[in-house]
């Protein structure tokens, strides 16, 4: 089972057709392995958030239409649970927005031409630190768990914005989509307030946790994946608000130090907004 950022797909052979698709738009693609965020789930199994890098040239024909042979750069953050070497559940999120800007393309007008399949309902999870959508997890790096969940509820959905310094340090730098980068804490808030204002009842729900400890990537990393959930009738950062509801998938990943998040990688789509908003005002093809 595969979580994207437009819908859920089971089996290999969508895995294997959207590979090959790929690779033939873009075929001097790599992805660079910025970091894996891991733990073992079990005897047999382990989760992953693997961070990835892709940069390369548009030189076939892709999703989005005929060959721009323009270059393009973004990140990609994968979270997979294997069980003896085969992988069983995936969330998948790229920011296909900022490969779409520098295309050259007009996101508007792609995302009204993307279909959207949807995903299916998602049970509660009581205590995702004991449990994720993946199944239980090991007891591993408590005190960073807590602290990035506390970052998401008390500033992320609470809104407590003052209370940014609680968690963060002063010199914390965020990468967010379409490339951009946020410095201290100030630059902090300005990027999640520009996430909710188009959608200023939305919720963040987090989903599975993966925590790991490793001296040369910098010490310890918590990656979450999470959905992110409300009403488009913001600000109309997306064209004209349609009051109608959206979803997004994200994941992040947070580097500690000191007890405090220095750095973190929010990786989400916006495009996957805009196509949802369309299909609201029913020019996206079913």
């Amino acid at each position: 089972m595969v979580h994207g950022a437009y819908g859920t797909v089971r089996g290999v052979e969508p895995v294997v057709r959207s590979t090959l698709t790929k690779i033939a738009a873009y075929p001097d693609r790599v992805g660079q392995a910025e970091d894996v965020v891991w733990e073992r789930r079990g005897e047999d199994a382990f989760l992953s958030s693997h961070r990835v890098y892709s940069s390369g040239t548009h030189t076939g024909v892709s999703a989005y239409g005929p060959p721009t042979h323009r270059p393009f750069s973004s990140r990609t953050i994968a979270t997979c649970l294997y069980r003896r070497g085969v992988m069983e559940y995936e969330w998948v999120v790229r920011d296909e927005y900022a490969v779409v800007e520098q295309l050259g393309l007009d996101p508007d007008a792609v995302a009204r031409e993307l279909a959207f399949p949807g995903w299916p309902d998602r049970a509660p999870l009581p205590d995702v630190l004991a449990a994720g959508e993946t199944g239980p997890r090991p007891d591993l790096h408590r005190a960073e768990c807590e602290h990035a969940l506390g970052l998401i509820e008390r500033v992320w959905n609470q809104r407590m914005l003052d209370e940014v310094t609680h968690f963060v340090a002063r010199d914390v730098t965020c990468d967010i989509s379409r490339g951009r980068t946020l410095t201290r804490p100030d630059g902090y808030q300005r990027g999640l307030l520009a996430l909710l204002a188009p959608v200023p009842d939305g919720q963040f729900e987090v989903r599975d946790v993966v925590a790991h400890a490793s001296a040369p990537h910098g010490g310890v990393r918590v990656g979450v994946v999470w959905w992110f959930e409300g009403t488009y009738y913001g600000a109309p950062a997306y064209g004209p608000t349609t009051g109608t509801p959206v979803r997004l998938l994200g994941s992040s990943q947070f580097l500690f130090r000191e007890g405090r998040i220095v750095r973190e990688w929010r990786v989400y789509d916006e495009l996957s907004v805009m196509a949802q908003i369309a299909r609201s005002r029913g020019d996206e093809p079913s």
